[in-house]
Formats: C-alpha cells, structure tokens, sequence
C-alpha cells in the first residue's frame, strides 16, 4: 500500500463532445489473488460547454470531492481506505459476526441465536465465506435464495442475516459506511404464505375447548383472552399471576424446554385474563402454587414446565374430530385470533398491538384477518345506510326515528365500561 495525496490538473478533453472537464488519478485495487495493484485512470466530471457546462473552479471542487475517498496522507490511512472499500472475506466477517454479535445472550434470545447460527453455519458461510465483501452480486444472492429455499419467509429472514453481517462489517470499518449492501438489493418477490392463513370461528373455537382436558383448555383460553405466545404461557410461574388484579405478568418463556428472555422488550408485559382467575384460583389450590413453580407441568416430571408439542397434539385431535383441523392450526392460531376478534369487538389496532407485544402496527396487520363474517357485517351497515339514502329520495316513508338519548352523547368513562378481553370471553 502507498501513502499519497493526489491533486491533478483538471482539463477539458476536446475529442470528445461537449469537452468535458477531465483529470487523471492512481487507483489500487484489489485483485482476486488478494494482492493490490496500481491503475492510471481517466475521470470525467462535466462539460466545459453546451448544456450543463460548468466551470473550471466547480469542476476543480468535483474533482477535490471525489479524491477525498482516495487520497491518504499515511499508509495506515490508505490501508482504512482499502479495507472500506469491501476486501476482507465475507467468510472472515460472518465469523466475527457470529462470534460476537450473536454471542451475547444479554442482548439477544437462544431461538434467535440458534437460527442465525444454523444458517451462518450450514448455508451462508459454504457459499459465500470464501468471496469478498466486495464481489457478491445482487444477482447471484437473488438466485441462490430463489433455488435454495422454497419459503418466502425463510428467503427474507436469510437475506436480512447476511444485510446484518454486512452492517457488522460497516461498524468495524470494512465496508464504505452508508453504502448499500449487495444482499438488499436482491429481489425475493411478493410476499406468500405456504399454508392456508385462517383462524377459527367462534362457534369452532366453542366445540374444540369442550373436547380438551382442563389443563390444555386453560392454556388455550390463556391463549386466547390475553394473545400471549405459547412459550410464554409455558414459562408462566406463579409469582407472576396476580389472582386480585385478574392479570399475568411475562418475563420469561420457554423454548425446547429452556427458560429464556422473552422475545423482545416489547414482550415483557402485563396481560389481563379476565374471566380466568376463577379457574386459576381452582388450578393455585389444587397444585400448591409455590411462587417460583411453573403454573402448568409435566405430570411425569413434576417442576419441568409442559412440552408444546403436547398441546399442539392435543389441539389437532380435538379439531379433527370437530371436523375444523387444518395444517397451521396450533396454539399460535388463537394468538391471531385474539388480535383479530379483540378489534372487532371494540379493541383498537394500538391496544391490539401493545397486548400482542409487536413493535409496530405493520406486524399488527399481518395477524390481523377480516372473516367473511364480519366483512357481511360491514357490508351490510354500508348497504342500509344506502337504502336509507334511497328511501329518502324516493320519497318513501322514512325509518322511525330513534329515541332521544336520556343522557349526553359522551364516551363512556373507564369505570362503566367493560374490558375487552370480558366482552371477547
């Protein structure tokens, strides 16, 4: 590597059209072998005449602009300038994001962990971890997710690890910081789903809980009053269920049996069960409820919380003998059920969103369905306020009219009006 500060004369070059203010500099460039070597090139900036003509002083500010990223006074410097521009191994840089990013188990849960290092390990680091951060193509990134994995979902998640690995990169000062990475630019398509996205029906829902055992029905009505996720019903402890308020607290879950963080942040919360603390309350007495017990364990290995495969099983031959099993049916269901039923009994998309523990209202929408149901409910409303419209034009007679409110037409306060999660149940 070479220290130098470049500061050529800039010329127009009248062999070509509109004689366009020129210069040239030293570029080092990596080679494939990984050794550096020196060009001459040529820089055009704009034209001396014609349209858009600037002049010699603004092209002189142009060339100063663009040799700033070239120009190093050290050979330290113009080693940072190299090794910004994309040359270490990704291979290397997967690595130390592994090793350090996705080490902290502080910052980030084991499922999470686990997942990124799976596909570091067994797919990103094979095929890329011996190209340089500079050489991946849009392209070939888009082509390989397309014809490696068959989930949209999968596709996105590898594409943002890989889009991770890179801004690892840019904070530890070897890749142009601010500059697009290759992997964004890949196009995976619009956005699909492998199974059928539905939910239950309140009639469904009704019939599946009659045919489950106390405890598994009580997980699922965990499920559904409060949308808490299933490892975090699981990992739900005593000293976290308040039977005075009605609510549960969630800082914890579980996962393939261990206990961990939550989620995210936002998934620490406090949930209200309504109309379950009476069935608690029965569940507290009979178990002993010591505070640091899990509220629901293995009857075989008393203090270890529940599988959720086993609850999974028994949801699946409930419905099917109900006759509504389908393939995604699970625990996670009644999860996307309590998002969509708490707003259309009156919940907001906000209030909605804090009780699932989303970070935005865009992951809010995607749990969000509008049953057939409740789109002829709307449709309807919208139909009579039209006959409504046409009866009046027509001249015929008009609806009764509606009594007179005995009070004020303003917004009930908290204290006359019913909680959500009642109204729900």
């Amino acid at each position: 590597m070479k220290a130098r500060v470049q500061h050529p004369q800039v010329k127009p070059r009248k062999d070509r059209k509109g004689w366009p203010w020129v210069f040239r500099y030293w570029s080092d460039e990596i080679q494939p072998d990984g050794t550096i070597k020196t060009f001459r090139k040529y820089q055009a900036l704009a034209p001396s005449k014609g349209d858009n003509a600037i002049t010699k002083k603004q092209a002189e500010v142009e060339r100063d602009k663009f040799l700033a990223k070239l120009n190093a006074s050290t050979v330290e410097a113009a080693v940072e300038q190299v090794a910004a521009t994309g040359v270490a191994l990704f291979g290397e840089v997967a690595k130390m994001y592994k090793d350090g990013y996705l080490s902290r188990e502080s910052q980030i849960s084991k499922p999470t962990r686990d997942k990124e290092t799976f596909y570091v390990d067994e797919y990103i680091i094979p095929t890329w971890g011996a190209l340089r951060l500079n050489q991946l193509q849009p392209k070939a990134v888009e082509d390989w997710l397309h014809g490696t994995f068959d989930s949209w979902w999968t596709m996105h998640g590898v594409r943002a690890i890989m889009s991770r690995i890179y801004h690892y990169a840019e904070g530890h000062g070897l890749w142009e910081e601010g500059k697009r990475n290759p992997p964004s630019k890949a196009k995976i398509g619009r956005k699909r789903y492998k199974r059928e996205r539905r939910i239950l029906s309140f009639d469904e829902t009704a019939r599946v809980l009659a045919r489950l055992d106390f405890t598994i029905r009580l997980i699922i009505e965990i499920c559904i009053a409060t949308s808490a996720r299933i490892s975090e019903v699981l990992g739900l402890i005593w000293m976290r269920v308040n039977l005075d308020a009605g609510t549960i607290k969630i800082e914890q879950r579980v996962w393939h049996q261990e206990v961990g963080r939550p989620k995210s942040e936002d998934s620490k919360r406090t949930l209200g069960v309504g109309d379950l603390v009476d069935r608690l309350r029965v569940k507290a007495t009979e178990d002993g409820a010591a505070p640091d017990a899990f509220v629901f364990q293995q009857k075989r290995a008393p203090g270890r919380p529940l599988w959720d495969s086993g609850v999974r099983d028994a949801l699946h031959q409930a419905a099917a003998a109900e006759g509504c099993d389908f393939p995604g049916l699970g625990p996670h269901s009644f999860r996307r059920a309590n998002i969509t039923w708490r707003q259309q009994v009156g919940g907001s998309a906000i209030e909605a969103s804090k009780i699932a523990g989303h970070s935005d209202l865009e992951m809010t929408s995607e749990y969000t369905f509008v049953t057939a149901e409740r789109q002829n409910e709307l449709t309807r409303r919208i139909q009579e306020k039209l006959a409504e419209a046409a009866s009046k034009r027509d001249g015929k007679s008009e609806p009764p009219a509606q009594p007179a409110p005995a009070a004020p037409d303003v917004p009930p306060n908290l204290a006359e009006t019913k909680p959500v999660t009642t109204v729900l149940q």
